[in-house]
């Protein structure tokens, strides 16, 4: 039996989201997370590259106009650590544990950290993939997000393909794997459902090379109606799979509780325009890797 059934697939064509109970055991999230424990705990960041992480557009751009966009722009091919407001002091020291300091690590956990590579090349993944009809579908990017307790930011409403963007469009898709329960509580997901036929209204592109910012934005995220967002709690070892044009957003984290999450990126290639305008690029080092593996 498919772990991803038909009904299913007709949930996620007609919503943008799905979620499946069961993907990983507790041990192989308590796993995951006990080594992103082993290296947060060995990270040697320079003070320069000590980014915050925002969704919120102006927010964004100033993050750049501090010095830290080319650390954020090279990161597709490496392990990076992007941190929550409000953990440095003024001379960029620490004033929270190290281990509560950070919004995300990305976003080449699934090339260079084989537990993460495991899950992501699963066989559950791969058939989910084989399900919904992909032929070629390739490994974008990869975080693990914290969403930490009490200080874990919100995530505005936005699509993914604001971000990662294709021609034509629906050709990425989310793979969002719970590591703890997520609640409303903690900080889980909400959607509005039917979305992904709407198109995009804002994308984030490179800017011309030598000229700073070194992206922006073309257009303005919509306005959206908080009544429409229906929450999607995902207990721990689930996993959401979420279109990469559905509407979605994550409260702040103001719980004792936190949200660790492993999520990837998955598009199918096959007759598909990866723009080049994208802050994301492949590279010598990293094309993006298949998902089927032999």
């Amino acid at each position: 039996m498919d772990f991803m059934t038909d009904r299913d697939v007709q949930k996620y064509m007609q919503d943008g989201y799905v979620v499946l109970d069961g993907l990983l055991s507790a041990q192989e999230c308590d796993e995951l997370r006990q080594r992103m424990t082993d290296i947060v705990d060995q990270m040697d960041v320079p003070q320069h590259c000590r980014t915050t992480f925002s969704t919120y557009h102006d927010e964004q751009l100033k993050t750049q106009l501090q010095g830290n966009a080319d650390y954020f722009i090279t990161s597709g091919d490496k392990i990076r650590f992007f941190f929550e407001k409000g953990v440095f002091d003024d001379k960029g020291e620490f004033i929270v544990p190290r281990q509560r300091s950070l919004n995300k690590v990305g976003h080449a956990l699934h090339a260079y950290e084989p537990l993460y590579k495991k899950v992501t090349h699963s066989p559950r993944i791969q058939g989910i993939a084989k399900k919904l009809g992909l032929v070629s579908p390739v490994i974008l990017q990869s975080m693990f997000i914290f969403k930490q307790p009490g200080i874990g930011g919100e995530v505005t409403p936005h699509q993914d393909a604001t971000f990662l963007y294709t021609e034509p469009l629906g050709r990425v898709m989310g793979v969002w794997i719970a590591l703890e329960d997520a609640t409303v509580n903690n900080g889980c997901l909400w959607f509005i459902p039917g979305t992904q036929n709407s198109g995009i209204s804002r994308r984030m592109v490179r800017t011309p090379p030598g000229t700073f910012p070194l992206t922006d934005f073309i257009g303005r995220e919509q306005t959206y109606d908080d009544e429409k967002f229906i929450p999607v709690p995902v207990k721990k070892g689930g996993v959401v799979l979420i279109h990469g044009e559905v509407v979605h957003r994550s409260a702040e984290n103001t719980s004792e509780e936190s949200r660790h999450v492993y999520t990837f990126h998955i598009m199918e290639s096959q007759d598909t325009r990866w723009s080049p305008d994208n802050w994301l690029q492949p590279t010598e080092e990293l094309p993006f890797p298949p998902l089927y593996t032999k």
